[in-house]
């Protein structure tokens, strides 16, 4: 949409008056000025230029001692359930964001928008008309974190009239997704071929980054239109960081030509560097020279690490494979290095631009295969298959096992021990109502004002993001080394606030750059289940922690609590820990269920027995049986034949 809305104008502004400041700040625009009362309508060329006026006018520029806005000119008829937010504050987690837009109504999507200012933009889809237009008029002029919002229409024009009233499919993105949402997306038809949802991600050196740009974006722009595709260039994150994240969405044809076009440039720009600094005859100079400025430069793909073990294949045959089928040699970082916010693996490819684009293709063919075999096996409804979105770069959230597929969908790193897809669906296939857990999580002292926040707020972000109660309990003593946060709430609410918390410790840089964060947790289980964590000569809890790579451990000669509890301690990164937390869990689930089994048999067996007409000693005979029954502590007993 080309057509600008410019208000909170004075009375005194004339055609001339805006003519002078669209000039003034270079952005062209076609026809002439249509001037009213208070506010004006004037159209620029395209889409670019329109977003670019709203970007440099709206809210800094000051006519006749008025500051205008400028925002899409969106007719009553075309006003739907999309609006855009701008000046949104850079440095604002995803989940905060979320939980703000939440307030309003149930969103279906949020997706950021590239611009070339500092604050953010996204544009938001609600449920219906009226939460969209709720949201305007609560958020544009709202306070967040010292910004003050922009809140706009996003014209609809294409928008099914009945779409507003009807409940639409979510297709949440967020913590790390940009860009609208593309052709072939999940929000088409079900039953239609899933390869676009997976899109091709590179890692791309920093310098290389405006060079791919091209100048006011002529050569992404060159790119897109060549390919058919929606290209991100994520060069707002990770301020400082070496190389880049490029996200290119289209059919696997044009991610293979964009990845070529992106590969050919960046080694014309290396050459170029190579020239320049061969142009200089001081030595210094030419041993600064990066390295790889003399090699083919490699190509650098991100795939999630739940794809990655079917790419390697058995005893790495697959990998082996497309490395003697193209001619390159590729290597696959450690897991070592995943973390909640950064679940996907480094795939280096070393080869030519022609053999690196064929084992591009041949990866990216063997991660859609997966994909597709995850959405297969899961026999995921549509509404599901739209969560995808929500974690970048698109995946099915509950094909990837750590939870039910009744839950809301929480990540978690199947590679690492947990069920497959096809038996996620039956993971605590029992648990129909999930009960609350308690977890005591011990993060270094030190690091519990970066938990807090400034005046709690940090905590409190954490506690609404999770859907959990999350408390700090004094120190034990003046000195102690280590606090003890106290986290209440289902699984999913304990994987977030978990993970939240294990992310925060290293950006807060309360462990090394190389050094894995690893923490203590501990967990309340009934003493007469101790023994079935333990299992027969400790082989349970031996196999727990090979499988989770966790350390777990129930301390001997641990007296109980008044609620009859003790402690097993879980020590490990943030996968391995919740890994162990949940098989621990589904070891109590089974324990529970045989007592209200046992309890339930010995119920009947005493009611059995005083039906048969005892009488006298008889009643205390059923009454003995019943005790007997369900042994010490009133606790089912299993008996031995």
């Amino acid at each position: 949409m080309n057509k600008l809305y410019i208000g909170n104008l004075s009375d005194t502004v004339s055609p001339v008056d805006l003519e002078s400041v669209f000039n003034d700040s270079k952005i062209p625009y076609t026809g002439s000025f249509l001037v009213k009362a208070g506010y004006a309508f004037v159209d620029c060329p395209d889409e670019n230029w329109a977003m670019k006026a709203i970007e440099t006018l709206s809210g800094k520029v000051e006519v006749h001692g008025k500051l205008i806005e400028v925002e899409h000119s969106v007719p009553k008829r075309q006003r739907s359930r999309k609006i855009q937010i701008r000046n949104i504050p850079p440095h604002l987690q995803w989940e905060v964001l979320d939980s703000v837009l939440a307030q309003y109504g149930s969103v279906e999507s949020c997706e950021q928008v590239n611009t070339d200012t500092e604050t953010a933009v996204v544009n938001v889809t609600y449920s219906s008309k009226e939460q969209a237009k709720l949201a305007i008029e609560k958020l544009n002029g709202f306070q967040l974190e010292g910004y003050t919002l922009k809140v706009a229409y996003i014209p609809d024009e294409l928008a099914d009239p009945s779409a507003s009233s009807s409940q639409a499919m979510p297709t949440r993105r967020g913590y790390g997704h940009r860009g609208p949402q593309r052709q072939g997306s999940p929000g088409g038809a079900t039953g239609q071929n899933h390869h676009n949802d997976i899109p091709l991600r590179m890692l791309v050196p920093t310098q290389f980054v405006g060079a791919i740009i091209g100048k006011e974006g002529a050569t992404i722009r060159n790119i897109t239109k060549q390919t058919q595709s929606k290209i991100d260039i994520h060069r707002k994150e990770n301020a400082g960081a070496s190389e880049k994240p490029i996200t290119i969405h289209a059919s696997p044809e044009g991610c293979s030509t964009a990845c070529k076009i992106i590969m050919e440039i960046m080694q014309k720009e290396a050459q170029d560097m190579k020239l320049h600094f061969h142009g200089i005859s001081s030595r210094t100079a030419l041993s600064a020279m990066p390295r790889s400025y003399n090699d083919d430069l490699p190509l650098k793909i991100l795939a999630h690490n739940n794809f990655v073990g079917r790419l390697i294949g058995k005893e790495g045959r697959n990998l082996k494979k497309i490395e003697q089928d193209t001619d390159t040699k590729i290597t696959i970082s450690p897991l070592q290095e995943l973390t909640l916010y950064n679940p996907e693996r480094t795939i280096t490819v070393k080869g030519s631009i022609e053999t690196c684009g064929k084992a591009e293709e041949e990866i990216m063919k063997k991660i859609r295969e997966s994909y597709e075999s995850d959405l297969s096996a899961m026999n995921v409804s549509s509404e599901i298959l739209e969560l995808q979105a929500h974690l970048l770069p698109g995946l099915n959230l509950n094909a990837l096992g750590l939870f039910p597929a009744s839950t809301t969908g929480i990540p978690s790193p199947s590679t690492l021990g947990v069920p497959s897809a096809a038996t996620a669906t039956n993971y605590l296939a029992y648990g129909q109502q999930v009960e609350m857990e308690t977890v005591h999580l011990f993060i270094p002292a030190m690091s519990v004002g970066a938990i807090i926040g400034k005046m709690g707020q940090h905590i409190k972000q954490l506690s609404r993001f999770a859907g959990a109660s999350i408390k700090i309990a004094p120190p034990e003593t003046p000195d102690a080394k280590e606090r003890m946060v106290v986290i209440t709430g289902p699984p999913e609410a304990q994987f977030k606030a978990q993970g939240r918390i294990y992310g925060k410790l290293k950006e807060e840089n309360f462990f090394g750059p190389k050094e894995e964060v690893k923490l203590e947790a501990h967990i309340k289980v009934p003493s007469y289940a101790a023994g079935r964590v333990i299992g027969k000569g400790g082989k349970t809890v031996n196999e727990l922690q090979n499988l989770t790579s966790a350390e777990v451990v129930v301390p001997r000669d641990q007296i109980p609590d008044e609620n009859d509890e003790v402690i097993v301690k879980i020590t490990g990164h943030f996968y391995a820990c919740q890994l162990a937390q949940r098989k621990i869990q589904e070891i109590l689930a089974q324990v529970k269920r045989q007592q209200q089994m046992l309890q339930k048999n010995a119920n009947a067996a005493a009611a059995a027995a005083a039906a048969s007409g005892a009488t006298g000693n008889g009643g205390a005979s059923a009454s003995a049986a019943a005790a007997a029954a369900a042994g010490p502590n009133g606790q089912p007993q299993l008996r031995r034949k």
